[in-house]
């Protein structure tokens, strides 16, 4: 893949290149991966995540698998009581706009019978960034917690309650781009 050289390559770290097969691009954020991967013209694309740049203009790019583009992680933290998720609930959000959430997010306060929990539940692709956030913010509860895509599975599966639910999002939130959008961003991404 041939990538174009570009200034200040440390600022691209944590977005992503795109191989496009004939050339190849730098700088797309999450959202528009997920947008490109849908479409029929672009479906078939490689992906990487920029990991490390080097003063030279050079990057090093890890290999991510489409599909996580196409899941839900998360974090569950369970409470004993109702008084104890709501506090674990409260705690979540009062981070969340003290510090902004690395990207869109949804929060559930949920019960089924006497067992609670609250669930943070947000793109794959950023799990990583969700935990860094949450030790961050030294964000713990008492209660047993866990996490990941098959963590997500079991909760929508299992018919948890929601009592409570909030979205998050990230602060340099912006509309997800489409259509004519999001191909004008593959034109300024890319080197021919």
């Amino acid at each position: 893949m041939k990538l174009p050289h570009v200034k200040e390559a440390a600022k691209y770290i944590g977005l992503y290149a795109v191989d496009f097969g004939d050339h190849g691009g730098v700088g797309f954020t999450a959202e528009e991966v997920a947008e490109l991967l849908e479409s029929e013209r672009f479906g078939d694309v490689k992906v990487y995540r920029i990991y490390r740049a080097g003063p030279d203009g050079t990057m090093e790019l890890k290999g991510i698998r489409r599909e996580t583009f196409q899941l839900e992680a998360g974090m569950f933290f369970y409470a004993a009581d109702e008084a104890a998720a709501q506090a674990d609930f409260e705690r979540l959000l009062g981070w969340a706009d003290a510090q902004a959430a690395p990207a869109r997010a949804k929060v559930h306060l949920a019960c089924q019978g006497e067992r609670y929990v609250t669930a943070l539940i947000y793109p794959a692709e950023y799990d990583d960034a969700f935990s860094r956030w949450l030790l961050d913010g030294s964000y713990r509860t008492v209660g047993q917690a866990e996490g990941g895509p098959e963590a997500v599975g079991r909760y929508y599966q299992a018919g948890w309650d929601i009592l409570e639910q909030k979205q998050l999002w990230p602060a340099s939130s912006m509309e997800r781009l489409q259509g004519e959008a999001l191909l004008e961003a593959t034109k300024r991404a890319v080197v021919r």
